[in-house]
């Protein structure tokens, strides 16, 4: 009883079902009868709120406020990811094993340090963003005309050559390229040619010039997936371009989708493949569409992947309630983001579910996959403010959320 109700005048002053019964005589026997208001197991779900809090310290956050709102309440905390950031994290801790640092080039072709997990089972697990992600670019040094994610390629070759990964897994989102996926196949081996035949270096840039597309080079992964967070076609109103390239610099966006519009062509053209309307080819700055195109790997649903190796739907049905949420709740929210699957598996088996962000919008997609959907920013606060303060939130509005009474 230590961790539900070990400080009990903090309980008295929190807990307002406990609070009427001072003095009653009757505290003791009415906080054990567990009601419909109090349930008996919380699981606590969270993916990170990005650019405030791990998915980890999000649920940390989430089991304090429901310790506060339910001292006797047991609690359980799964870390989720849905193959973006966080991924590689979250299976580590699944399978066990190491962190392996490899020197690779960022969206910019500077040398950086990027790690990626290799697990005791032989099998590696890669984050495309800690070689070609958003967060390695400065705001103003954000441009997705020239950003490649051929460090992506370059982790992914070292896996299989150096550490001897039986099996790739690479999680795909949180990219600051749109590049199609050629940096990463150059990295792999397939050569981009001209109308001349000769080799084309400078990708994306050249995107335009590429005539013919070799793969007779390309470095063989026996079994290599990508775990993609979201479902977007590589082109279109819904595409790369248009959903994702703003936050990455994207200033004409009509230039970029003809770029990846002929690079989908001459991969239709010369090697036989339709990819442009495949669900998760617009990931990453459309690495879904080059990770499939080049290598032939398999593009799974990245919540779907971590979801069994957590054995998360066995998690919720044992459990009398579900928390969950991230740092945005948005339009993207139903397309294959963490949350949502969270959200899927618990009306699945009857269990409620509510969920917690920063910021909510687009409730009209948003609140079918929850039972109720709180926005932890405090009116008036700037992003900035509640990013800052964000774990303190999170478990604030989980004590007092009205939506859980």
């Amino acid at each position: 009883m230590k961790d539900g109700c070990g400080n009990v005048p903090g309980v008295f002053s929190e807990n307002p079902q406990v609070l009427n019964l001072r003095n009653t005589g009757w505290i003791l026997a009415v906080s054990l009868e567990f009601t419909m208001e109090t349930p008996r197991s919380v699981l606590i779900a969270f993916d990170k709120f990005k650019g405030s809090f791990s998915g980890e310290e999000a649920c940390e956050a989430a089991r304090r406020g429901v310790k506060r709102r339910w001292p006797l309440a047991e609690t359980h905390v799964c870390p989720i990811a849905d193959g973006g950031e966080g991924t590689a994290e979250t299976l580590l801790a699944v399978f066990g094993g190491r962190w392996v640092s490899v020197e690779v080039d960022d969206p910019l072709g500077r040398k950086v340090a990027a790690r990626y997990a290799f697990t005791d089972s032989g099998l590696a697990v890669l984050e495309m963003s800690e070689a070609s992600g958003l967060w390695r670019c400065d705001p103003d040094e954000r441009n997705p005309d020239v950003a490649s994610t051929y460090g992506t390629g370059q982790m992914v070759r070292h896996a299989v050559q150096v550490s001897g990964a039986t099996s790739v897994l690479i999680g795909i989102g949180g990219s600051a390229t749109n590049d199609g996926g050629t940096g990463f196949a150059r990295a792999m081996g397939v050569l981009f040619l001209n109308g001349a035949g000769e080799e084309l270096l400078d990708l994306p840039r050249d995107i335009l010039e590429i005539r013919k597309i070799d793969t007779s080079r390309v470095l063989e992964a026996s079994d290599l997936v990508a775990a993609c967070d979201v479902t977007n076609p590589l082109l279109g109103r819904n595409g790369a371009t248009h959903v994702f390239g703003r936050q990455k610099g994207v200033v004409d966006a009509e230039f970029h989708e003809r770029r990846l519009r002929h690079l989908a062509d001459v991969v239709e053209d010369g090697l036989g493949k339709s990819l442009r309307e495949s669900a998760g080819a617009g990931a990453a700055g459309g690495l879904g569409f080059g990770l499939m195109a080049f290598t032939g790997c398999a593009l799974k649903p990245g919540f779907d992947l971590v979801a069994e190796a957590l054995e998360l739907e066995s998690k919720i049905s044992g459990a009398d309630l579900v928390l969950t949420g991230e740092g945005s709740l948005d339009a993207q929210t139903a397309s294959g983001k963490g949350p949502a699957g969270v959200g899927i598996l618990a009306k699945k088996v009857g269990v409620p579910v509510h969920a917690f962000a920063g910021r909510v919008a687009n409730r009209e997609v948003v609140e079918p996959f929850f039972d109720s959907a709180t926005e932890i920013m405090p009116e008036g606060w700037t992003l900035a403010q509640s990013m800052e303060a964000g774990s303190t939130l999170l478990e604030k509005a989980v004590f007092a959320a009205e939506s859980l009474e």
